[in-house]
């Protein structure tokens, strides 16, 4: 399959060097969230985004921009078509996992897992999966989502934390990095029963590493545990960001036409705006039920002083 999708992770001195670029070839420059700068020129599009930075090139064109512009000129290394050379162990069994929601006021907290090997893994490669960050589209995220479930060979787990229990939860855990280590744990250890030849997991890096050890130890799972910043490089990690995402949406979708207020990602004023409408239409209790109620978010809807000891939300 031609290649419509690539990303990769740039110093800030190759992505310069890459706006360069886009103006000598006559890019059209495009205002687009989160990024440095984006380019647009026939059915090319190029987005450097402010986070890594990373670029991101989508489109027909893609494969040919990457391999006689982006690496030559600005990576100055082939690397299109040499994955299994450049991040062999990305192409070995082991479990990805990461999560969604863990910084929205509104809707579940969800942590996804997926397994893969080399073949699931250049069969996602192929369907042009991303970290869902990078994906704006709830539609996009839904049809990856059913690609990435379509794949032969591939294991996935979710578990999804509603409100109402998140919030019931919380006071145990005290504190999100161990809620989260515990939803990682229960997502391996529900992996772990569908490949139980798998020797590794894989997950972004956390605070307290040894959290998540823990937590795997708990639940008697005994697999190697790596944790990596930016784990969302690999291709697993990428497919999980997806599937919890999805998950999440589909949620926060659902939730807002049964409701009849829309319920607005992140934490922002239109947040706290929308959690004084489903007070005014259901009551204060109806607030625990669709948000995280330790966010500094809900004090302020319900006109309160911020608590102390609370998460930053």
């Amino acid at each position: 399959m031609p290649v419509t999708s690539h990303t990769v992770v740039l110093t800030p001195d190759q992505a310069e060097k890459l706006r360069a670029i886009l103006e000598r070839d006559h890019f059209e420059f495009i205002e687009k969230p989160y990024t440095l700068f984006a380019g647009k020129k026939g059915k090319l599009n190029v987005s450097v985004y402010q986070k890594g930075p990373k670029v991101l090139v989508q489109g027909k064109e893609t494969e040919d921009f990457v391999k006689f512009t982006l690496e030559p000129e600005v990576i100055g290394e082939a690397r299109l078509g040499y994955e299994e050379v450049h991040q062999p162990d990305m192409f070995e069994p082991h479990f990805g996992i990461d999560e969604s929601g863990k910084g929205d006021f509104f809707g579940p907290l969800v942590i996804a897992g997926v397994y893969t090997d080399a073949s699931i893994a250049r069969a996602l490669m192929e369907l042009g999966i991303m970290d869902s960050k990078r994906i704006s589209s709830a539609k996009r995220i839904r049809e990856l989502s059913a690609k990435i479930r379509s794949v032969p060979g591939i294991a996935s787990s979710i578990v999804a934390i509603g409100p109402e229990r998140y919030n019931e939860l919380f006071p145990k855990f005290r504190n999100l990095n161990r809620m989260l280590a515990w939803g990682h744990a229960r997502v391996i250890a529900n992996l772990a029963r569908e490949r139980p030849d798998c020797p590794r997991t894989l997950s972004d890096q956390f605070a307290q590493p040894e959290l998540l050890a823990r937590a795997l130890k708990k639940e008697h799972v005994t697999i190697e545990l790596e944790q990596r910043t930016k784990g969302e490089s690999d291709i697993a990690v990428a497919a999980a960001s997806i599937l919890a995402r999805e998950r999440f949406v589909d949620w926060i979708d659902k939730t807002s036409a049964a409701g009849g207020v829309i319920l607005p990602l992140g934490a922002s004023d239109a947040v706290i705006e929308a959690g004084k409408q489903v007070i005014e239409r259901h009551g204060p209790a109806a607030l625990g039920k669709v948000g995280k109620l330790h966010f500094r978010t809900s004090s302020r809807i319900l006109g309160h002083p911020d608590p102390d000891g609370t998460e930053s939300a």
